[in-house]
């Protein structure tokens, strides 16, 4: 790489920051690095190198989301790996 650099200025929520330094930092980066890839990695792709919608789910897949969450930590709740012993239990 070569050629000179210059500063940005980006406002940004300070608990999100917080968030972002530590996941960067996880994965071996600072916020600047991460932004530099995000911005070649658009330049790449000639858009924003991810889907950006305004899907959200609704209440009541909230809830089922939640539910299966509260389902998948209960240890009391059975689980299968073989989907013809799943469908016995569901014969009974």
């Amino acid at each position: 790489m070569a050629g000179t650099t210059t500063n940005i200025s980006i406002r940004m929520d300070t608990d999100l920051k917080a968030q972002a330094d530590a996941l960067f930092a996880e994965l071996g980066m600072n916020l600047s690095t991460a932004f530099n890839i995000f911005v070649r990695q658009s330049l790449r792709e000639g858009r924003i190198p991810f889907d950006v919608s305004m899907k959200t789910p609704n209440k009541e897949t909230i809830a089922a989301m939640v539910e299966a969450e509260r389902i998948a930590k209960d240890p009391t709740v059975k689980g299968y790996t073989d989907l013809d012993e799943l469908f016995a239990d569901l014969k009974k």
